[in-house]
């Protein structure tokens, strides 16, 4: 345990006394009083959030590329290799590249898939067609997240209004962020909007804590209850990602790559997804 005049353990060069003292008491309290609280892993320090803020340009540059780039016609092979030589050519590493075994750069999922579609050179973007394009990026060790959804030529009306709908998700999932809230809130909001308005909540895949690895804790259920679950507490860094079906929240996963949710209805699926940091009066959005 740190004496009041030892350096802070979060690297500020600060005594620990003017630094995260009273920081650490109030965790000490509300730990026993039975509350979640985080670990100290998963706070970061000021240093670690700058280098996440610089993977974040590359990540956000490289999603503003395929947004320019993207077009009826083009094949999702075509959206990996920009992610590729996007990310290479800026200093970056492509963090879905080899993890677990995944085969591409980026991640493309096109209407029914959720989340994990491996992109294709035999898989063409037609008019009408809804596409996730989910991006990670690792530079100087440090990872960013983030997705965003795109609609290919003349999209359905429904599909439209799916992907508005999802994107009204997030933003209302990252509005019940607050220091020292719960983490519950945010899923709690984001399940009581969509089911308002018809649709459902995919519960098998969520948001998690990102930063110093592609996926940390804690996972972000986008759906739950309000007052539970963990304590945020300024340091925190994590995504917002719901993924929203006009059918059933049920999904499996493509037993021919082992990767691709699908929902299990065949209806259409929308995915944003922003990365988070709670600071000392609110939140900061570093990528989306």
């Amino acid at each position: 345990m740190l004496n009041r005049n030892d350096n802070c353990w979060c690297e500020s060069g600060l005594k620990y006394k003017k630094c995260h003292l009273e920081f650490d008491k109030k965790l000490r309290d509300l730990r026993s009083k039975g509350y979640i609280t985080p670990g100290i892993e998963l706070i970061k320090t000021k240093k670690q959030i700058e280098g996440i803020k610089e993977s974040a340009k590359i990540n956000n540059g490289l999603l503003d590329l395929i947004g320019e780039k993207i077009r009826v016609g083009m094949t999702t092979q075509e959206i990996d290799d920009l992610a590729y030589n996007y990310t290479i050519s800026n200093g970056g590493i492509p963090a879905p590249l080899n993890y677990d075994g995944f085969p591409k750069s980026i991640c493309t999922s096109i209407n029914n898939e959720v989340c994990h579609g491996i992109p294709s050179k035999d898989v063409i973007l037609k008019s009408g067609d809804i596409i996730n394009v989910d991006a990670t990026t690792i530079f100087n060790g440090y990872y960013s997240d983030a997705s965003r959804m795109f609609m290919i030529g003349q999209v359905s009306d429904a599909a439209r209004k799916l992907v508005e709908v999802t994107k009204e998700c997030l933003a209302i999932g990252i509005s019940e962020v607050k220091p020292w809230g719960f983490l519950g809130d945010i899923g709690a909001a984001i399940q009581e909007y969509a089911e308002s308005r018809g649709y459902s909540v995919v519960r098998e895949f969520g948001g998690h804590g990102v930063g110093l690895d592609i996926h940390e804790e804690p996972f972000i259920n986008h759906f739950g209850k309000r007052g539970t679950d963990m304590i945020l507490v300024p340091g925190m860094v994590f995504t917002i990602e719901p993924m929203i079906n006009i059918g059933g929240h049920e999904v499996f996963v493509d037993e021919d790559n082992g990767w691709t949710a699908i929902t299990k209805d065949g209806s259409l699926s929308a995915q944003w997804e922003h990365t988070v940091l709670v600071t000392e009066d609110g939140i900061e959005i570093i990528s989306q």
